[in-house]
């Protein structure tokens, strides 16, 4: 059975679609089946793939609202995994859901046997506590948190924890963080430093060792439709994706060879 992350900050622009993209990239470079689920109406993780949003006439809408199966929907990346696309269809979503029955659950019904083919499903939601996002937590094993060290993003982070404690208490008992990962990081802030010593004194190991630091390629790796571990492997920030792949991987208790 695939082990279902969900990769969400309510807060933008700390890299959360680039740790989606990239850690579904790297679980393949591992030799691991990955799927990726862009839940997000701006489409950054389909695009960042090298997947023409435009052109997708089965995305992750249609899924949610019953008009295909996610199967269906599945494109293959030059990265080495899967991914059900998304693009600004998906925007109506957020009204349309609100008249479903069980719309918390669409997303959860939807991956119940179409992951039989995956060792990991890694889930990209939209910059915002919504409707999207509760489909994401209700379907995920476990939480992935990418944030910037820095003093509002500690505040952000505990109204991310109480959603997560009210999502676990009344819609998926199941649900858990897995990993706080520090991104943009430059250890010669002193803030940064600061910051990350208080989330490592009130999160501890969910703290995952690996930072993703502030680099050019993984900011370039976009617009050329790649993960940066195509656009420059041997980069640091490609070399920092592998990484807390491999960190992710060996506390879910994997073994972790390079790949050839």
């Amino acid at each position: 059975m695939a082990r279902i992350f969900v990769i969400a900050n309510q807060k933008g622009g700390v890299g959360k679609t680039s740790v989606a993209v990239n850690l579904a990239a790297s679980l393949a470079h591992y030799g691991r089946r990955a799927l990726l689920i862009d839940l997000d109406p701006q489409g950054n993780a389909t695009t960042g793939s090298g997947v023409d949003k435009s052109a997708c006439d089965k995305t992750v809408y249609g899924v949610l609202l019953g008009e295909h199966s996610l199967r269906d929907a599945v494109r293959h990346c030059e990265g080495g995994y899967d991914i059900v696309p998304s693009n600004r269809e998906l925007a109506g979503a957020e009204v349309e859901l609100i008249a479903m029955e069980r719309r918390e659950y669409r997303l959860r019904e939807a991956l119940d046997g179409a992951t039989g083919g995956y060792d990991f499903v890694v889930i990209d939601c939209p910059p915002a506590l919504n409707m999207l996002t509760v489909n994401g937590f209700t379907a995920a094993d476990a939480v992935i948190i990418p944030m910037q060290c820095e003093y509002y993003a500690l505040e952000g982070l505990s109204d991310l924890v109480g959603t997560l404690r009210k999502v676990k208490q009344n819609l998926n008992p199941r649900i858990e963080i897995e990993a706080l990962v520090r991104t943009m990081y430059d250890p010669r802030s002193t803030l940064t430093v600061q910051v990350s010593e208080e989330l490592k004194r009130h999160y501890g190991e969910k703290v995952f060792d690996t930072v993703i630091p502030r680099n050019i390629r993984i900011a370039e790796a976009p617009s050329f439709g790649k993960p940066v571990l195509l656009h420059d492997p041997l980069s640091k920030g490609a070399l920092a994706h592998l990484q807390f792949a491999r960190e992710l991987l060996a506390r879910n208790g994997f073994e972790v060879a390079e790949a050839a």
